[in-house]
């Protein structure tokens, strides 16, 4: 009869992941991304993942050092994700202080100064993305963008528009079909070309139960359907057209990396419904009805990561037997 019974204190229900391990998985399922980007682009690729990553860890050892007397090397994994998400919202062609940049307000403002991993509101790798775009936009949203040279060591650094461009968005993508997007043999960042390669590592996540379907379901549901329903069907009629919306840019690398962040996004199953469609409408907002940005997944997440407290607070399950007051 001995050890029937062990009282402790919480949890009580214990899990053998850690944040060590979500984090390395994360990174396994970024990896094929990081790869197809490399073949699309070349070594500025490469280079550019290296910087941002080391930029990350660099950035979080000296937070650390400040804030918590604590010299941490690697740590938990979370700034080598961060900056690995980073460089994969921007395009080869950025000169080299722009992921440093980026990787530094990620870790130092949306991440430390809220208090670190677990009580940050916004997801970091958005944020820095979202301080580039608003203070360089030319190097982000200009009308440079490297255009993929397959297996070739060097991308096609010339004046490339991408098929979202307000301007010359349409001619480029009647240009392409839609195995190119979905391959990703088309200009853009580094992590928004390959439809395939993304799905691939967001299956591994789905398979080690890191995410589930109603954030990113509803996401592309919703790109999918206002695509169809609002984008004239310009792209070879309207299916075409919403399907073109939901390959082109950075909607899947967002539905799927970004938007289901843990700690950023809502915990109730109700709530990820409407976190999902509330990204996509606002992201489709900005694709449709903005001259400034031709991509609205920055901005659409980032809104939705405000309101999460409210939409979890607002759809708590009742509990069994609850009644009114």
């Amino acid at each position: 009869m001995n050890n029937k019974l062990v009282v402790s204190s919480s949890p009580h229900i214990r899990s053998p992941e850690t944040i060590s391990s979500v984090m390395l998985d994360v990174i396994v399922a970024l990896f094929p991304v990081a790869l197809a980007s490399v073949l699309l682009f070349g070594y500025n690729a490469l280079i550019v993942i290296l910087v941002a990553v080391a930029a990350a860890m660099i950035a979080e050892t000296a937070m650390q050092a400040v804030m918590y007397r604590k010299l941490v090397l690697v740590g938990d994994g979370s700034a080598a994700v961060t900056g690995l998400l980073l460089a994969l919202t921007l395009p080869a062609s950025v000169p080299w202080w722009i992921p440093v940049v980026g990787s530094a307000c990620a870790i130092i403002i949306a991440k430390h100064l809220f208090g670190g991993l677990g009580n940050n509101i916004f997801n970091p790798a958005l944020v820095g993305r979202a301080i580039l775009t608003l203070s360089w936009g030319t190097y982000m949203v200009g009308s440079v963008w490297p255009g993929p040279r397959p297996f070739e060591p060097t991308a096609d650094l010339t004046t490339k528009a991408t098929p979202l461009d307000p301007m010359e968005g349409q001619e480029i993508a009647m240009e392409l079909n839609l195995s190119e997007l979905f391959l990703g043999n088309m200009a853009g960042s580094l992590g928004e070309t390959s439809a395939l390669a993304i799905l691939i590592g967001a299956f591994w996540l789905f398979y080690k139960g890191h995410i589930d379907w109603r954030i990113p379901g509803s996401y592309l549901a919703t790109v999918f359907v206002l695509g169809a329903a609002l984008g004239e069907g310009f792209y070879h009629g309207f299916l075409s057209t919403g399907l073109f919306h939901v390959l082109a840019g950075g909607v899947l690398l967002g539905a799927l990396f970004m938007a289901t962040d843990l700690v950023t996004s809502p915990v109730t199953p109700l709530g990820r419904l409407i976190f999902g469609v509330g990204c996509g409408v606002i992201t489709m907002a900005i694709r449709l009805f903005s001259d400034v940005y031709p991509e609205g997944v920055t901005f659409a997440i980032l809104l939705m990561n405000a309101v999460t407290p409210i939409i979890d607070k607002a759809t708590v399950p009742k509990k069994f037997g609850e009644v009114k007051k």
